[in-house]
């Protein structure tokens, strides 16, 4: 889309997705389109936004339920949910200027807008805080992993950030709280190769390929049962420091994928993923200057 065309503006922290209208398609009206496109939502639901005035042309027009279909014109709309569990508890800002954001998040809450949360991530939060609709995450991490992230603030030096995280010019260092091991000797190194599992949305090892992870693992403090583990990994693989240290037969604690999976209700936010994104460091590309951020959030050992 040109830098010049017009764009609905931010509602409640949530930027305006857009959509091109495929051509060859039996759809009379607009409004049809969407009910089929989107199944997950309901015609009902696409009415009421309709009515409210939340979908547009892309001249901005307000499209109403009778608006004509028109291939390879594209539309604006709102993702929202009608039910979406509130998740009770608040990030913290540890550092920004004009190009970055750096924030401490919690566990339990998304970053960016999923299927089953919107409102409730840290992207639609700090984008209503900060009205900036040009906030945007780095890089990644889970739902239930508390700790560093870090936003992009401006769209015209993005690039040299996200260069950082690709030729991991990133440091970056977790603690987790696993059981204690005396089969390992520590530091220890671990690297395999890592792809997807089953169900879909976990990670396994595949020892008969070539290593595309690799973390350095060292042993902070442990009592009788449990350890607090630095994890320095040197690639950023899905689910990378979890598969891990499953591995070496010392899940973290309260993981819910690794070694098995288990289903937990939305509104259940008891024994939180023992994970936590402690420390990023890098030399920033604008300032070059040398930046080190820390979290304010400790796990302790049980």
């Amino acid at each position: 889309m040109p830098l010049h065309d017009p764009k609905p503006p931010m509602i409640h922290g949530v930027s305006a997705s857009r959509v091109v209208l495929p051509s060859h398609t039996p759809y009379l009206t607009i409004f049809e389109f969407l009910c089929a496109y989107f199944p997950h939502i309901s015609a009902k639901e696409w009415q009421k936004r309709c009515d409210e005035g939340m979908i547009f042309d892309q001249h901005l027009n307000i499209i109403n339920t009778s608006t004509p279909y028109q291939a390879q014109q594209y539309i604006f709309y709102y993702r929202f949910l009608e039910h979406e569990t509130h998740v009770p508890f608040s990030h913290h800002i540890i550092f920004e200027n004009d190009d970055i954001m750096v924030v401490d998040k919690p566990h339990f809450l998304t970053v960016s807008p999923t299927g089953r949360y919107v409102q409730q991530t840290l992207l639609v939060r700090l984008k209503q805080l900060t009205g900036n609709e040009n906030l945007s995450p780095l890089h990644r991490l889970d739902r239930e992993t508390a700790g560093l992230m870090m936003f992009s603030k401006q769209p015209s030096n993005r690039a040299l950030y996200q260069q950082l995280f690709a030729n991991h010019k990133i440091i970056k260092h977790y603690h987790a709280i696993a059981h204690h091991t005396q089969q390992l000797s520590f530091p220890h190194h671990i690297q395999c190769h890592m792809k997807k599992g089953n169900p879909f949305y976990t990670m396994c090892i595949d020892p008969s390929l070539p290593s595309n992870s690799d973390t350095i693992i060292e042993c902070l403090e442990h009592n009788q049962h449990y350890a607090k583990y630095l994890l320095k990994p040197n690639t950023g693989k899905q689910h990378q420091l979890r598969v891990h240290l499953n591995a070496l037969g010392i899940p973290i604690l309260n993981d819910s994928l690794y070694p098995t999976v288990t289903h937990k209700a939305e509104d259940d936010f008891t024994q939180p993923l023992q994970l936590l994104a402690h420390m990023l460091a890098f030399t920033d590309p604008i300032t070059m200057q040398n930046m080190q951020f820390f979290s304010h959030k400790t796990l302790t050992l049980p």
